[in-house]
């Protein structure tokens, strides 16, 4: 298309143009040419969300899983800056986002006006690449390229600034065709060479998850692990890059893993590591695996080349999409490979997996993923922020096939309701879970307007211990008895659901949790369950006495 049009209308036009279908939003004055182009473009859903925070997390989530870019609009200054959270966490998330940002007039920059922020310098640092379009003309080039940069290598976010009177201009400019993602299959040298390692391994474990990693990747990695009885064991929050129920999946790193997992990880003597870049949770704080991890081989499979070697060794380092990778590894026929501990790593899974009834505890959480377990199916998408609250979550519930976990690695708070706002808009076929704590959930439980007014089906639970959790914990192990700042006095959440439009309930004990699941369920809509629990049990496996009395 080559009329003349507003550089609004263009940007629609080419965001249309490369499979965007939704937008995230709060709407602002910076950017009114992009809304009025919107209200005649009916390809495209415009989400209007609460604050910027939610916008950035949708946008997020969204991109996690569609592995296009999840696209987001807000204005400059506060918008920005708000904004800027859910750019963090797609970066070190490694998921495809773009974040288009309002600027001021281009003739009226550097004299700090108005909400004028340098959007270019700030975003450096977070993003993959954060520019400004000056000229309207340029539109399509911007955009396709954004488009790239964001979904390429390893996935991340692009930040785009857009003047204000840019986008007021009347020009032409030549759309630019839906991108086709260039291949990035494995070189068969570098296969052969890994299946001679394997051969010659005694206790080899796969460690995955990351960047490109989708349900397909995962489906065909699981074939080639089932085949040769390869361990696998999930980055953290990664949980489901394999279904969980394959017979190779050995559970997850992060915080609170399996021993026996562990013990695994640290006695292998061939670690194959896909899609993830080994970062300091996956790793304990670079100690399970050291960079240098001597006495074990590493075969690191990553789509950028930047990653490689960046921090970890690389015995064989292979450049290429988990997604090529795994169908390669998948297809090979003749591999006379021999038959690993994948079975008996997978039973050790089972059972740290499967919660037992805690003793003294009124509402036993594990008890209560297990109902959720019995009740919700396989597919369910579980999204949660952060805080030990999770945990419970990430040991006991078993994750279906990708996307089914929505959780940040960069361990943002305030990510769970707007996630699961995404995902109940992306897959309404699919039952969706908001898990957030009490601290977790106000920092962005305003989203639940955004989820009823846009007729989200989710359902949202607050685990309420009156306290950040995770500090708490750290605080009771470092200044046991000495409590400072963590404290927290709340409202009636299930109330408050109310007086959003949801239908919410109160659960105080393990008994009243099942009951209320089921009313909870047979509701449309947004349904919210306010778990009243003792910060006693602050995980799964420890209590504050105990950290006390260390």
């Amino acid at each position: 298309m080559t009329a003349k049009r507003t550089g609004g209308r263009i940007l629609v036009d080419n965001l249309v143009a490369q499979g965007c279908d939704r937008i995230f939003h709060v709407p602002g004055e910076s950017f009114l040419a992009v809304l009025d182009a919107l209200h005649d473009t009916l390809e495209i859903d415009l989400v209007t969300c609460r604050q910027e925070g939610g916008v950035g997390f949708m946008a997020c989530a969204d991109g996690a899983m569609t592995g296009r870019p999840g696209v987001a609009f807000v204005t400059r200054g506060p918008g920005a800056t708000n904004a800027s959270i859910g750019v963090h966490v797609a970066m070190q998330d490694s998921q495809p986002m773009l974040l288009f940002i309002g600027d001021v007039d281009r003739g009226m920059r550097d004299r700090e006006g108005f909400q004028e922020v340098d959007f270019p310098a700030m975003f450096a640092p977070l993003a993959k690449w954060a520019t400004r379009i000056e000229d309207a003309r340029r539109i399509p080039e911007y955009v396709a390229r954004a488009w790239h940069v964001a979904t390429s290598g390893r996935p991340g976010p692009v930040v785009i600034a857009l003047p204000e009177d840019m986008l007021c201009d009347v020009v032409d400019a030549v759309d630019r065709p839906e991108l086709v993602p260039p291949l990035q299959a494995p070189d068969a040298y570098d296969l052969d060479l890994m299946f001679a390692q394997l051969r010659t391994a005694k206790r080899p474990i796969a460690i995955v998850g990351g960047a490109g990693w989708d349900a397909e990747t995962g489906q065909d990695f699981a074939k080639f692990a089932e085949r040769i009885g390869l361990p696998v064991a999930g980055a953290f929050r990664r949980q489901d890059s394999i279904l969980n129920s394959s017979p190779a999946w050995a559970g997850n790193l992060g915080y609170g893993p399996n021993p026996k997992l562990v013990q695994r990880i640290k006695e292998a003597d061939l670690l194959l590591v896909v899609g993830a870049r080994l970062g300091e949770a996956t790793t304990d704080g670079y100690t399970l695996v050291t960079p240098d991890h001597p006495g074990q081989t590493l075969i690191h499979v990553h789509p950028d080349p930047n990653e490689l070697n960046r921090t970890y060794r690389a015995d064989l380092p292979i450049c290429a999409r988990p997604f090529e990778f795994a169908v390669a590894i998948a297809a090979e026929e003749q591999l006379d490979l021999p038959v690993f501990a994948g079975a008996e790593a997978h039973a050790e899974w089972l059972e740290w997996s499967t919660p037992k009834p805690r003793e003294g505890v009124t509402l036993d959480l594990g008890q209560c993923v297990l109902a959720m377990r019995e009740a919700m199916p396989a597919d369910t998408i579980i999204c949660n922020g952060a805080g030990n609250f999770s945990s419970w979550w990430h040991r006991y519930w078993r994750y279906g096939t990708q996307p089914s976990q929505l959780a940040p690695t960069a361990g943002a708070m305030g990510y769970g309701v707007p996630a699961a706002v995404a995902a109940a808009l992306r897959a309404p076929d699919r039952k969706v879970v908001a898990v957030a704590g009490d601290g977790d959930f106000l920092m962005n439980g305003q989203e639940l307007a955004t989820a009823v007014q846009h007729g989200a089906d989710m359902l949202v639970i607050v685990v309420d211990n009156s306290t950040y959790g995770t500090i708490r914990m750290h605080q009771e192990r470092e200044y046991p008895a000495r409590l400072s700042g963590t404290a927290l006095k709340n409202p009636d959440f299930a109330a408050l659901g109310r007086a959003y439009g949801c239908w919410a309930d109160t659960v105080e004990t393990t008994a009243q949790f099942a009951p209320a699941l089921a009313r909870a369920l047979e509701q449309p809509g947004v349904k919210l369950l306010h778990l009243k629990t003792d910060v006693e049990f602050i995980t799964p496996a420890t209590t504050i006495s105990a950290l006390r009395n260390r």
